[in-house]
């Protein structure tokens, strides 16, 4: 089957909106982040774990992830789960207000397709973090409702 001109494919197989590209993955990171370091809920999470001098490295580690996911570089070679896990204070309120603000950002930065993708590719990434966390803590998983991006949790 032969795809339109101009169009790209990801090695999942997938076509990649026109519109991504590398500066908008970059784009999307930093603003992010930048946001997510001011939150209320998860800043002071990120503002412990990750120092100011780390940052700038963060976020070119966060841009090859994205990067890879989304336009399927293969820049991204590290291990994210381990390094969430040994966050002991990560729980569904965290990762709901990362869900919620990672929406807000791609909804005002990107066409509403790729902002689609961001946040389906998100949203994949915080339950299945959300999972792992809960297994390796010895809590039962199953217990776990899908998180979406924008909705609430009840307190």
């Amino acid at each position: 089957m032969d795809q339109p001109a101009g169009t790209r494919l990801h090695p999942s197989g997938r076509l990649i909106p026109p519109e991504l590209d590398e500066a908008m993955v970059r784009a999307v990171v930093e603003s992010f982040y930048a946001k997510a370091r001011r939150d209320d809920v998860i800043g002071p999470v990120f503002n412990r774990v990750i120092p100011d001098e780390e940052w700038p490295a963060h976020l070119d580690k966060i841009t090859d992830f994205w990067s890879s996911m989304l336009l399927g570089t293969g820049r991204y070679r590290g291990r994210p789960m381990p390094a969430h896990i040994a966050i002991p204070e990560l729980a569904d309120p965290h990762f709901q207000r990362w869900l919620s603000l990672f929406r807000m950002t791609v909804e005002e930065l990107c066409p509403p397709a790729v902002a689609a993708l961001f946040v389906e590719r998100a949203e994949v990434i915080g339950n299945n973090f959300r999972l792992r966390i809960a297994q390796f803590r010895g809590e039962d998983p199953h217990q776990l409702k899908l998180m979406r991006a924008g909705t609430r949790i009840e307190s």
